[in-house]
Formats: structure tokens, sequence, C-alpha cells
């Protein structure tokens, strides 16, 4: 079946992207080509995927009406769900949906990054109830 292979975070600043994403979660970014545009490297030896950041189609969002741009929400699996939901807010991010149990799986929260998109951080736990 299909399995995700790239990610893309459209930001209204790329560069304040950038920053919040490597504070947060150690992700390095590099320019790709002439264009704005940055590879994201999330890691190395464990499963997941890499992906990009540019600046946001469709214009600057609004977060009074709907942007033009959509997209699917990406969780990264963390070792402290809070820890990192306090870390996001000291970056500039907002809570999107507060920390709950997913019961046999672990502890999930949504959070906003500095550019309005929703992200999940996702702590294993089988005991989460």
């Amino acid at each position: 079946m299909p399995r995700p292979v790239h990610f893309e975070i459209q930001a209204d600043d790329p560069v304040r992207a950038k920053g919040f994403y490597e504070q947060l979660f150690g992700w390095s970014f590099q320019k790709w080509g002439e264009h704005d545009y940055w590879l994201i490297k999330t890691g190395e030896d464990q499963p997941g995927i890499d992906g990009g950041l540019l600046k946001r189609m469709g214009g600057p969002l609004d977060r009074q009406t709907p942007h033009p741009v959509i997209g699917y929400v990406c969780t990264m699996g963390v070792d402290d769900t809070e820890a990192y939901v306090v870390k996001a807010l000291g970056l500039g991010g907002e809570i999107a949906v507060p920390k709950m149990a997913v019961q046999g799986v672990g502890w999930l929260a949504y959070v906003k990054d500095t550019e309005g998109n929703i992200f999940g951080l996702m702590q294993e736990d089988p005991n989460a109830a």
C-alpha cells in the first residue's frame, strides 16, 4: 500500500519556521537550488521520512478565513509529549488540541507552529488510558 515518502511545511516566513523546527526537534535544513525551498533531514538510522520547507503557496495565512493550502497532519514520535508541548509553546507555537490518551497506544497532542500549521506529538505508552 502507498506510504508517505516526503512531507512539506508551507510557511509565511520560512526562516522563522526553520528556526522553530531546528530548536524543537533538532532537524537540519539545506537550501535546495535557486528556489526558496529547503530540504529537511529529520534523523538517521530509524524509521521516518524527510521533507521540505517552502513559502506558503497562495499567499499568507489569514487566520480568520480558510487559507489556500490545506494538507495532511504529520505526527512526530517523541519521548515526552508534555515536554515537547512546553518547548513548542516557548518557541512561539500554540496548542491546537491538548494532550490526550489514545488508549493502548500512547499520548497525543496537536500543536500549531509559528506559521499556523498543525502537527502531532505522540509518546508511545501502551498503558495510556
